[in-house]
């Protein structure tokens, strides 16, 4: 295995949250995803937790970006880390949120762009 594999496989790894949120959610949601969003009826505090997570998601798909460029970029791996814990501290509120079919359908539409990224 050559150098640029072990990169992208750690750089996966930490990336492991993410995507295990994202396979979560299409585990308790239908293959029926095309519903937009803005007819799904959720509460004020989902909708609040998702501009949070949509402003979240924009900064991981940049470093994303990076990544792929600059493997090397020290800065950039370490604002991987910093999101990744951001991450880590609404796991739970999420977890909570994803058993709502109509979360989990406004959760991947929006996550949808990011998955694209990786």
């Amino acid at each position: 295995m050559d150098g640029y594999e072990d990169k992208r496989r750690s750089f996966l790894r930490k990336l492991g949250f993410t995507l295990g949120a994202t396979l979560t959610a299409s585990s308790l949601i239908s293959a029926n995803i095309v519903t937009p969003s803005q007819e799904m009826n959720i509460s004020p505090d989902q909708k609040a937790f998702m501009n949070m997570y949509e402003k979240w998601m924009d900064e991981f798909i940049e470093v994303i970006r990076i990544q792929k460029i600059d493997p090397e970029n020290q800065e950039n791996n370490k604002n991987i880390v910093l999101l990744s814990d951001r991450a880590k501290k609404w796991a739970t509120k999420l977890h909570d949120y994803m058993k709502d079919d109509n979360f989990a359908r406004y959760y991947m539409i929006a996550s949808e762009r990011m998955t694209l990224e990786i």
